[in-house]
């Protein structure tokens, strides 16, 4: 099973073999924890959930749920696997020697937030005409058009909370594996903060 949680340093660069610079975005990537392994006779599905950090002040139902895998983990997720790798059990763990150079990965994390933000900022909307006529508020979303079903359909394009969202950013490359700090360098950029959790999952 090749997925790890891991903690966004930020971006840097590194040189190539050839001399090429490198822009990366650092993870300190695991280890990672098996604290439940769910099959489709239990579950109804397969999957392996994992911990990730140090957590402080977990709850009951939390720490007794992890006891098993005699960890404190900050960060548990839940990967669906097709078919279970052999031998998984509570307790294994995780690290970046599951990963290469060359690696092709999905990174998945959460966006900055930006606040609640209008039509223009938010969806790239136009703004209307200062002059002849127009009355001086020029970033006003205008008319919403919905004479009939006299309602607004969910999806519409309007002011509301910009960023914060769960964004996957596909087939980025694994150029850097430091197996001493636990550290994956991903060439380009990965949604989030600095210290944001994010999912590492390969292809």
């Amino acid at each position: 099973m090749k997925t790890l949680l891991g903690t966004k340093i930020g971006m840097t660069q590194i040189l190539s073999e050839d001399g090429a610079m490198i822009p990366v975005t650092l993870i300190q990537a695991g280890p990672c924890t098996v604290t439940q392994v769910k099959t489709a006779e239990n579950d109804g599905y397969t999957a392996v959930q994992i911990g990730y950090g140090e957590g402080k002040n977990l709850s009951k139902a939390v720490a007794g749920h992890v006891k098993k895998a005699e960890v404190t983990p900050k960060v548990i997720s839940e990967v669906r696997v097709s078919e279970l790798p052999a031998d998984i059990k509570i307790g294994d763990a995780f690290d970046v020697t599951v990963f290469t150079v060359g690696d092709n990965v999905d990174v998945t994390g959460t966006s900055k937030g930006k606040g609640f933000a209008g039509t223009v900022k938010r969806h790239n909307f136009n703004t209307s005409k200062k002059t002849h006529g127009g009355n001086g508020n020029v970033r006003k979303p205008g008319s919403i058009g919905s004479m009939y079903p006299q309602k607004i359909f969910r999806g519409k394009r309007m002011a509301g909370q910009m960023g914060h969202e769960q964004v996957t950013v596909k087939n980025l490359t694994i150029a850097y594996v430091d197996l001493a700090d636990n550290l994956i360098g991903v060439k380009g950029a990965v949604p989030g903060p600095r210290r944001g959790i994010v999912t590492i999952a390969g292809q």
